[in-house]
């Protein structure tokens, strides 16, 4: 927090100033921001400060950088849930400075506001998700229910357009170029400069190898007006699902990206907290519910870049800071991000799984198991119930009407979502991702083909066999029709034909096998 502070600020720390009951108002403070929580409110006041991303320099800037602040954040709230309602609008600041009084928005107060400030309703900071992580109750739920909410909601965000300049594929290494830049200027040691050129270097090569994917995703509406800053602290449990709050609104360019830079920066995060089976869970449920299939392809360079900025945020402190304990520590979590950086840049080797078992055995249960016990983070799961309904056109969830060996369960479209699994598990293997795919796998040609798979890309080869007596098959199959809460649409009479396909695991199958 400033030494000192200006006459508003002062003057807007006494409990009186306000209009509501106010005991005592506390002062958080940002780089760009004075942030007031008074009683059940907190007012964000912006700073009148200019740099490269943000320019507040002029009280007709502030007004704007407010109101677009209410409008991005208001696009996550759920009209039907007043919990989620935390935006409530612009408040005018009239008077002197050193003796103002809150004015009303839409009144002649806009014209003689000599300061703006958003007002939010206060939610209780134990539950947002960076406190949530820590005292572990960050559940694969919470992750689950954001990554779902953030497909529906880039499904229905507003797509860059193609006079408009964000999104370009070379504009992509602006931001992490300028990282680079500011870190070499900052961290000189010699071990700290090194593994900076290293990762210059990587994103370099990595950018040059993607530039055309980029192109290509940003063609098929990839870049849209997402959030822009989407960590664990700018995520709140609000009636126990996830809410995102504090979108970017000082820079067009940094709020509409790739989808996939968005998600890549919770997924950064979740890592940095020590949580790998987290990350991948949100990875490998975003991709079933978006249907973003090239996405794990820029992935990492997103992810990279994300661990960047916070090693750069973290260093300028450092600078700041200089000669102080304090110093240290960011100077420590600079070097912590970039280390993060480079792990994401080099991951370690993959390996492939795949599952067995009748409808209602628990594959499903047993595979998203696997996913969050994965120790590095770099693991995707794909279902074949998912990806025979994106196949289709069909989102998971949606009942697509096929009956027993017709439409998407016809014989040749049983043949068509193998053949995409198994090109998909191997773009995931040459990427250097890990995968589990969730399938029946009933016929020994279908696990064959798979340990073909695993065998021609040198990467490890596992069965997660999943068993049940038939008649809890039975009981689980019509709880699960009955629930509609799945991809699957597995019926008694599937599982009847089946059973008659069922080929058992040869005992060399079942000494690749994993406990489920």
């Amino acid at each position: 927090m400033s030494d000192t502070l200006p006459p508003l600020i002062t003057a807007l720390m006494e409990p009186a100033r306000y209009t509501h009951p106010v005991d005592r108002v506390e002062l958080t403070e940002t780089h760009g921001a004075w942030v007031l929580l008074a009683g059940e409110f907190a007012y964000k006041i912006k700073k009148p400060v200019r740099f490269a991303f943000m320019d507040f320099s002029t009280l007709a800037a502030r007004r704007h950088a407010c109101e677009t602040e209410i409008r991005v954040n208001r696009r996550f709230q759920q009209h039907d849930r007043p919990a989620t309602h935390i935006y409530l609008g612009v408040r005018p600041i009239v008077g002197a400075p050193g003796d103002p009084r809150w004015g009303e928005a839409g009144t002649e107060d806009d014209l003689r506001a000599v300061e703006f400030a958003v007002q939010m309703r206060r939610f209780d900071e134990a539950a947002r998700l960076d406190h949530v992580c820590r005292r572990g109750a960050l559940t694969a739920e919470h992750i689950a229910g954001l990554a779902r909410r953030m497909a529906a909601f880039q499904a229905r965000a507003a797509v860059a357009g193609k006079t408009q300049p964000w999104g370009h594929a070379t504009a992509a290494m602006r931001w992490p170029r300028d990282n680079f830049n500011t870190l070499r200027a900052m961290l000189k040691a010699p071990a700290d400069a090194a593994l900076v050129q290293a990762l210059s270097d990587w994103t370099e090569q990595r950018f040059i190898a993607i530039e055309p994917l980029l192109s290509r995703r940003r063609q098929k509406e990839r870049v849209r007006e997402g959030h822009g800053d989407l960590h664990l602290a700018n995520l709140v449990l609000v009636d126990d699902e996830v809410l995102p709050f504090d979108a970017i609104e000082f820079n067009d360019e940094l709020r509409w990206i790739d989808v996939a830079s968005d998600m890549a920066f919770c997924w950064m995060d979740l890592l940095d907290h020590g949580q790998p089976g987290l990350a991948n869970v949100l990875l490998s449920e975003w991709t079933d519910a978006s249907g973003d299939v090239s996405a794990h392809t820029v992935w990492g360079f997103f992810a990279s870049y994300r661990a960047g900025v916070r090693a750069k945020v973290a260093a300028i402190r450092a600078g700041q800071l200089a000669g102080t304990p304090e110093a240290d520590e960011h100077l420590a979590e600079a070097r912590r991000y970039l280390a993060l950086a480079q792990d994401i840049a080099h991951p370690p080797a993959p390996q492939l799984v795949i599952t067995h078992g009748l409808s209602g055995s628990g594959k499903t249960w047993a595979s998203g198991g696997w996913l969050q016990t994965e120790a590095t983070g770099r693991a995707i799961r794909l279902r074949s119930d998912v990806e025979r309904k994106r196949l289709h056109g069909v989102s998971p969830l949606a009942a697509s009407g096929s009956g027993l060996n017709t439409g998407l369960y016809r014989p040749q479209a049983h043949e068509e979502t193998y053949a995409s699994l198994r090109a998909r598990a191997r773009m995931l293997l040459q990427d250097g991702w890990s995968v589990v795919v969730d399938a029946a796998f009933l016929r020994e040609a279908e696990r064959r083909s798979f340990a073909e798979l695993a065998e021609a890309e040198g990467c490890p080869f596992h069965i997660l066999a999943c068993e049940a007596p038939v008649d809890e098959l039975r009981r689980r199959i019509g709880a699960r029709q009955a629930a509609g809460k799945d991809a699957s649409e597995a019926t008694l009479a599937v599982l009847e034909q089946q059973l008659g396909w069922l080929e058992p695991l040869t005992e060399a199958e079942r000494a690749r096998g994993l406990t489920a």
